[in-house]
């Protein structure tokens, strides 16, 4: 891959009516001028129901990585090889999140896991009483960050679960991980049951409702699958701010305008002057359903003229098509 500067800026835009209102008045002089300097190079098409959001598919493309629309990217395998714990990728790997879900009649609604506000200390309490259920079934968990565990067992082979990104605050019955082997999806959706049945008098949620913080009563499975051998090569991630994400899923547009503008200023107006000073470089939006790629290139003396009466690119006209 490429050592030239790459920005992958996700959710960049979303059709929500909120987000449509907010770009009509958010100037971002720096990115307008940086796309008129880029050629939108490739445009990776999708759904908003696919189970991996453009950004994770841009992502997964630069670190050659399986890219899928169905959720197959080993990002747990793949998080172990640079950790050099399983660098021959021998082994199926899945992340592990313990998380709420509200239950209505008609919803089963996945709140922000961050709203748990577990620290390492009680997500190692919480992973303890997770684990032996887990190791009945072939399952190893060990931690990685509060609310993410690693997860090692062939319940993680071809299996098909949605980001994170996508689910938190929607209905998860849309979700739910499928595999090629039944009896793999199966295995999990009855732990995700059990340890609903476990949490929902287990003394843990008794002591963390004295503290007013939220119960803990699931889990959710993402990133799972095995990097087979030979693993890909290294490569350099992109810079991939998300400081988008939290309000675009939240619809909290007034905040998502403020981290645009901050983008602007800062990551976005630094790539702008490298390739104003003749730099390579890449510059990838993605939204909810498509991402659209953009390089420096060469340009002929005509394509130099041209260019000088062609109506620039702003990010307003483009987002629609994120």
């Amino acid at each position: 891959m490429s050592d030239a500067p790459h920005l992958l800026i996700p959710l960049a835009a979303s059709p929500a009516p909120g987000c449509q209102q907010t770009l009509k008045d958010l100037p971002l002089p720096h990115l307008d001028r940086l796309l008129a300097r880029l050629s939108q190079v490739s445009k990776d098409s999708g759904e908003e129901t696919d189970f991996s959001p453009p950004h994770e598919r841009a992502l997964a493309r630069e670190l050659q990585l399986p890219v899928s629309h169905g959720g197959i990217t080993p990002w747990a395998a793949w998080h172990q090889r640079q950790a050099e714990v399983d660098s021959a990728g021998d082994n199926a790997w899945g992340y592990i999140t313990p998380c709420q879900w509200h239950v209505t009649t008609d919803h089963i609604t996945m709140l922000d896991p961050l709203e748990l506000q577990l620290t390492p200390d009680s997500s190692r309490t919480l992973m303890a009483i997770f684990a032996p259920w887990f190791a009945e079934d072939g399952i190893e968990l060990s931690y990685d960050t509060p609310t993410r565990w690693l997860a090692r067992g062939v319940a993680f082979e071809g299996l098909a679960c949605a980001s994170l990104d996508r689910i938190i605050l929607r209905d998860v019955r849309a979700w739910m991980p499928h595999s090629q082997n039944p009896e793999h999806a199966r295995l999990l959706h009855r732990l995700q049951s059990e340890m609903q049945m476990l949490l929902y008098t287990h003394p843990i949620n008794d002591a963390r409702a004295e503290s007013d913080l939220p119960p803990v009563n699931t889990f959710w499975v993402h990133g799972a699958g095995r990097l087979g051998t030979p693993a890909p090569k290294q490569s350099t991630a992109p810079q991939m701010p998300t400081t988008l994400l939290e309000p675009a899923i939240r619809g909290d547009w007034r905040s998502w305008a403020e981290a645009w503008r901050a983008l602007d200023a800062g990551p976005i107006a630094a790539l702008d002057a490298q390739v104003a000073g003749g730099a390579k470089a890449t510059l990838t939006l993605c939204g909810e359903l498509n991402s659209l790629r953009f390089e420096a290139q060469e340009r002929s003396f005509g394509q130099k003229i041209k260019s000088l009466f062609a109506k620039p690119q702003r990010f307003v006209d483009l987002q629609n098509q994120l």
